[in-house]
């Protein structure tokens, strides 16, 4: 049990690390992804659908061999939060990635997903199943109620943030445009944000080291994304941020 608490906070240490690194290095250059992403003509590239799809899908799938591999009679709890956890990866994984319409990814770029999505998984299964105390989820426990308020109130934003961007253009158009709609009449990176509140939910309702290291690094991977895609309206459109009800800068 010991060597197992270890790891775990050594994981969750190093993803916040990470996060702070990501952090640091994205405030200074784009991230190489979608608008940004700068291929020489020797790079291997995926395409998008099977991007999303093989890199979403180890958080889906650990946690779920992890789950069915674990025998206790107590957990619950921890099935609950966990099973909670996998919808999101399930709905990345089965359903995005189906639907997106995006570029092709950099090959390097899918690998380095895969390997993050593989160790997080792992992580937060492990966790929960391995772990924790949580035996039975309490709905009337004010926490966790709140943060599973919280992670599906995110949810809700991200997926239709990433319904209002998938259908952003015309079949044929290539120009950008601004994102009109939902979240996106308040915040410039609404899908960002619902993420970023959906993480933070999680970590909230489990209230542990490994999910608050997830919600950190999530916060620090995609939120200089939002400020790179907010800086790109402004320069890129006049009448950006008049155009918009209240608009803040950054993603807030």
């Amino acid at each position: 049990m010991q060597c197992q608490q270890l790891l775990v906070r050594w994981l969750s240490w190093s993803m916040i690390l990470a996060g702070l690194v990501h952090f640091i290095l994205l405030l200074k250059s784009h991230a190489p992804y979608g608008r940004y992403a700068r291929t020489s003509p020797g790079c291997r590239t995926v395409p998008a659908r099977v991007a999303w799809f093989l890199q979403e899908l180890p958080a889906l799938l650990l946690p779920v061999l992890l789950l069915l591999t674990t025998s206790d009679s107590h957990r619950t709890g921890r099935c609950l939060l966990l099973t909670t956890f996998c919808l999101h990866y399930f709905q990345r994984s089965c359903i995005y990635s189906l639907l997106t319409r995006g570029r092709p990814f950099p090959l390097n770029i899918m690998v380095s997903a895969i390997v993050f999505c593989s160790i997080n998984g792992f992580l937060q299964a492990h966790y929960l199943l391995h772990c924790t105390e949580h035996s039975h989820v309490q709905l009337s426990d004010g926490r966790t109620l709140i943060g599973l308020l919280i992670f599906f109130t995110g949810m809700a934003i991200n997926i239709h943030s990433d319904h209002i961007l998938r259908n952003l253009r015309k079949p044929g158009e290539i120009s950008y445009k601004i994102p009109r709609g939902g979240l996106f009449e308040y915040v410039s990176g609404a899908n960002f944000f619902g993420e970023i509140v959906e993480w933070s939910g999680y970590a909230i309702a489990t209230w542990s080291l490994p999910t608050f290291s997830f919600a950190f690094f999530t916060m620090s991977f995609i939120g200089p994304r939002a400020y790179h895609h907010h800086r790109f309206y402004k320069e890129t459109f006049k009448d950006f941020p008049r155009s918009q009800k209240c608009l803040i800068p950054f993603i807030f």
